[in-house]
């Protein structure tokens, strides 16, 4: 697996929500072999932070040059990242992860869980047709799926709260989904009783599902073995940044 550390300068760190971004930077080696699935470790230099943040990619354009990450303000790190400006620089390494999520599947339903939406927002770009259904805690949130209105007009919404869409949890969603349309592949990201959920709901209709895994991670490319879990299938133990992040349900919620 080939991956850069680039010195990407920033075009655009866009404000979404008050505490949600939309970055764009400058790396286009990156972007260049940028499969959907994967991520890229960030690190603003002139920072307080010692370790670099995972980002799943959510677009990757080779002709620009450019790659595109989505973030939640929640830490210091972030914090920082919300003051840079275009043309400030930050330290990307990537592509990481060999584990990405299929893309010559028909019949797709992505489903994203907050900011799990995003690496979803690559994989929609690269296949035809996809059914969307976006989970989020409110309104305010749910503005996923303008972005996602590019790729697909089949966006189905469930909030929290019941303020736009279906009242629940994404999986509130699925019995109407499921009636209306033929689903033959699911892939999920987001928080995980979710994917849990999503992934029982998938093996009870027999159908494939891929999910994409969020642990807490030091070096992203295997080596400080601190996001590994025991498959469910194989018995044997995955590394999430390496071997993942997208795994077949079954291994990872059998």
């Amino acid at each position: 697996m080939i991956t850069w550390v680039e010195n990407a300068e920033i075009m655009m760190n866009k404000v979404l929500t008050p505490s949600i971004y939309q970055m764009v930077c400058k790396a286009p080696r990156i972007a260049a072999i940028a499969k959907p699935g994967q991520f890229v470790n960030v690190k603003y230099m002139a920072g307080s932070t010692f370790l670099r943040r995972p980002f799943g990619i959510a677009n990757a354009d080779p002709t620009t040059g450019t790659i595109t990450i989505m973030y939640r303000v929640v830490g210091q790190g972030t914090n920082e990242m919300k003051t840079l400006l275009p043309t400030s620089v930050i330290s990307v390494e990537g592509p990481l992860g060999k584990g990405v999520f299929s893309i010559g599947r028909e019949h797709s339903l992505l489903i994203g869980g907050g900011m799990g939406a995003a690496p979803l927002l690559f994989l929609a770009k690269k296949i035809k047709h996809p059914i969307v259904l976006i989970s989020a805690k409110n309104k305010e949130e749910t503005f996923w799926t303008h972005l996602f209105s590019a790729y697909t007009d089949i966006i189905y919404t469930t909030t929290d709260d019941g303020s736009v869409g279906i009242h629940g949890f994404a999986t509130a969603a699925l019995p109407f989904i499921f009636k209306q349309h033929t689903v033959g592949h699911i892939a999920v990201c987001g928080p995980t009783p979710m994917m849990q959920a999503v992934a029982r709901e998938a093996m009870l209709h027999n159908i494939d599902c891929e999910v994409s895994l969020e642990k807490r991670m030091a070096c992203g490319f295997g080596v400080c073995l601190g996001c590994t879990f025991t498959g469910k299938v194989a018995g044997i133990r995955y590394k999430v940044c390496s071997d993942g992040p997208v795994f077949s349900s079954r291994e990872v919620f059998l």
